[in-house]
């Protein structure tokens, strides 16, 4: 017995675009229920359960933003896609941080109409007609199973239990399921696209195409061709057509690793892109629709770059319409022992043979070293600690050729702090330490609280403005925010109206 068609909630005042719409759905095999107000909405949401909401963001008794709350103080199941004006990126970024599914801009291609629509439908139980089967999800219960699976392995990846990490994987988790473009913003070196892979496998689109894309690497004057697409004879060299990222990535997600290299002029048709959901590829005049997800990342304070000139101020609020931070691994030294772990367990599939083992020794002498590459640093410490390993247990040599039997010493001194000063850096034999204060027994939390109480003092001279302490202490405003966050400084949330921006 086949399952019953999903269900679409339409809402729209306009009574023509209302009836569009409607013989559209039903055209594609949906069941569909229209409403013209948001009382009439809440009735329909009252006596029946559909598979998505597709909403007008103005309508004459309130706007659809009240559907989506609605939904989702009811935690109920419906995906909410949200049309809005042309020119209302700000409405569009506010509905998907509020958890629409997704949203579309009027005038509506109704092309990308069925598309949205038979995305929205596949992750809420609701069967898409066989027109959107063409889309990855043929068999839903089985792709449900397969995602969920993947989805797991990708988190697993992300090594680690500490507060930072758990918190970055429920971020994942959490965000994964929707159309919002994400941003993850991390230092070199911290995982940056294996999030962007967890994301990606635990979403609607895990049957679709990952395609990572580093924006730094593609020569100036390939990457239009790179990302849209070329006909062949566009350029010298161009013998036959081919596709750019965009139309690679079709029904899944792509993924633009550092972001904020791409030169100005890109930025520009980058933005169109996303904007329009279309590409031309060089030499065409034709446009193509691009059903991808935007996933990108930087290690760049893109806030600064946008106050420099550096980056377009609306590509940026187009992009970070969610933000993933990742924590350097100096922030969260309680997963060494487990990242250790797996990267020696994929040292020894790689070389095909066993590694020595890590001991308790090994490991202080890892945690002596200031690590500023974090996991990538990590990984190059383990491969050349692993090459020059003579016997059966890991040999690791400290940051200044000091041996992992002096690594031990210096962590089990009581006087001495949680990371070893490098030796150069060390007072001189001759220099008396009589009256110099006692060494903490933990550096970093005596370095936070230093931190702690220079930031509440310049805080408190703002008058708790966020963005004049910024300026204050020479940072940026998204710096001050982490830090305020991290440290837990409590801060009123009225005295400082600029600190949304950016």
């Amino acid at each position: 017995m086949n399952a019953p068609a999903a269900s679409i909630l339409v809402v729209d005042d306009e009574p023509d675009l209302r009836t569009l719409y409607e013989l559209t759905l039903l055209r594609e095999g949906y069941r569909v229920e229209t409403a013209s107000s948001v009382q009439e909405a809440r009735d329909q949401l009252k006596a029946h359960r559909f598979d998505a909401v597709i909403t007008d963001m103005r309508l004459p008794d309130g706007f659809g933003m009240e559907l989506l709350q609605d939904l989702r103080d009811q935690q109920r199941r419906e995906r909410c896609v949200v049309m809005t004006a042309y020119g209302s990126a700000e409405n569009a970024v506010e509905a998907l941080r509020s958890g629409a599914f997704d949203y579309l801009t009027k005038p509506v291609d109704l092309k990308q109409f069925r598309s949205v629509v038979a995305s929205a439908v596949q992750g809420t139980g609701g069967v898409p007609p066989p027109r959107a089967a063409r889309n990855p999800g043929q068999q839903r219960q089985t792709a449900t199973a397969t995602e969920h699976a993947s989805g797991n392995a990708a988190l697993d990846k992300l090594v680690g239990a500490s507060e930072a990490m758990r918190n970055v994987k429920q971020r994942v988790a959490k965000v994964s399921r929707g159309m919002a473009p994400v941003l993850i913003h991390g230092e070199s070196g911290t995982g940056k696209e294996l999030v962007a892979q967890a994301l990606h496998a635990s979403s609607q689109r895990a049957d679709g195409p990952l395609v990572a894309v580093n924006c730094g690497a593609i020569p100036e004057n390939l990457l239009e061709a790179e990302f849209f697409g070329a006909r062949k004879g566009s350029y010298t060299g161009a013998t036959q057509d081919r596709d750019g990222y965009f139309q690679a990535a079709r029904g899944g997600t792509l993924f633009l690793d550092e972001i904020g290299d791409l030169p100005l002029a890109m930025q520009s048709k980058l933005l169109r892109s996303i904007q329009e959901r279309s590409v031309r590829p060089l030499g065409s005049t034709q446009e193509e629709t691009v059903d991808v997800r935007i996933v990108s990342a930087t290690h760049r304070d893109l806030a600064a770059d946008v106050q420099s000139g550096r980056f377009r101020q609306d590509l940026y609020y187009r992009l970070n319409v969610i933000e993933i931070v990742i924590p350097p691994l100096r922030e969260r030294r309680e997963d060494l022992p487990a990242l250790c772990a797996a990267l020696l367990a994929r040292i020894a599939q790689e070389s095909g043979m066993p590694v020595p083992a890590l001991t308790e020794r090994a490991l202080a002498a890892i945690a002596t070293h200031p690590l500023t590459g974090n996991v990538r640093e990590l990984e190059n410490l383990l491969h050349r600690a692993v090459a020059l390993s003579d016997g059966e247990e890991l040999h690791v040599d400290g940051p200044t050729g000091t041996t992992d039997a002096q690594a031990v010493r210096l962590a089990a001194s009581p006087t001495a702090p949680q990371l070893a000063q490098p030796a150069e850096t060390s007072a001189p034999d001759h220099v008396s330490t009589a009256c110099a204060p006692p060494l903490p027994n933990d550096l970093q939390a005596w370095l936070d609280q230093q931190e702690r109480e220079i930031l509440i003092r310049a805080l408190k001279e703002a008058g708790f403005n966020r963005t004049a302490t910024a300026a204050r202490l020479g940072i940026s405003l998204r710096q001050i925010r982490y830090r305020i966050a991290r440290l837990n400084i409590a801060v009123p949330n009225d005295q400082d109206p600029h600190d949304d921006i950016g």
